[in-house]
């Protein structure tokens, strides 16, 4: 079967109870959730979390919680990769199979249904280790600078002083919202970031970081934009 799982632990810092806090007339989580039933990808949505009113609100949202999140995994420098073995290993050892899984952040307010079924048909055809969104850089990191305590400046790579913006190779990151695999490869822990692993480009408007009350007006401002569009 194929998974999906919604880490969300109860311990935000920077926004207390970000994962349930209301975003655009919905708990945050719910987003997620729904686009991740609404993908038709998968065969069950569960919520990995140590917290019991995040349980409820997600189960309201449609997804299910079949098991509390042990405190080992549930600290702030957990690392995701652990949290979707134990959530696979849960099932598989309760006689349920799964082979593909996907990791949507509870954060990822503006993942997309169409995102998730690009991402596991990609998954499919190409047989990478994980496949993932991922964004251009609005500028050349080559001509990134480093600013002092003073407040002075310098090029990072001095060496791109001259080079034009044209001639530098596009540069990407990581959108920071779902990443697919196999079941077995969450299981052994493979790095998500690796020559493996395949990246899916969206929009610029299609992600955005929240993780603090700025972001979090903005991502909402965001978000309505995209949604009367």
């Amino acid at each position: 079967m194929n998974l999906a799982v919604i880490p969300a632990r109860g311990g935000s810092k920077r926004i207390p109870r970000k994962n349930i806090k209301e975003f655009c007339g919905r708990p945050m989580i719910a987003w997620p959730i729904q686009a991740a039933l609404e993908s038709g990808c998968f065969d069950q949505v569960i919520v990995s979390t140590d917290d019991a009113e995040i349980a409820d609100v997600a189960q309201v949202a449609g997804a299910a919680c079949p098991f509390m999140r042990p405190a080992d995994l549930s600290d702030d420098h957990t690392p995701t990769r652990p949290v979707i073995a134990h959530a696979i290993d849960h099932l598989q050892n309760a006689g349920q199979r799964v082979s593909y899984a996907c990791c949507i952040y509870a954060t990822a307010v503006f993942a997309s249904p169409n995102a998730l079924r690009l991402g596991f048909e990609t998954l499919e055809t190409t047989r990478a280790s994980y496949v993932f969104p991922i964004l251009p850089f609005p500028a050349p990191i080559e001509r990134s600078l480093r600013r002092a305590p003073s407040g002075h400046v310098s090029m990072v790579m001095p060496d791109h002083f001259a080079t034009r913006s044209q001639d530098l190779e596009q540069a990407w990151h990581d959108a920071g919202q779902f990443y697919w695999a196999t079941a077995e490869t969450w299981r052994v822990d493979a790095p998500i970031f690796s020559p493996d692993a395949v990246g899916v480009p969206v929009a610029q408007d299609a992600a955005c970081d929240i993780d603090t009350p700025s972001d979090w007006a903005r991502a909402e401002a965001l978000f309505q934009l995209r949604s009367s569009a």
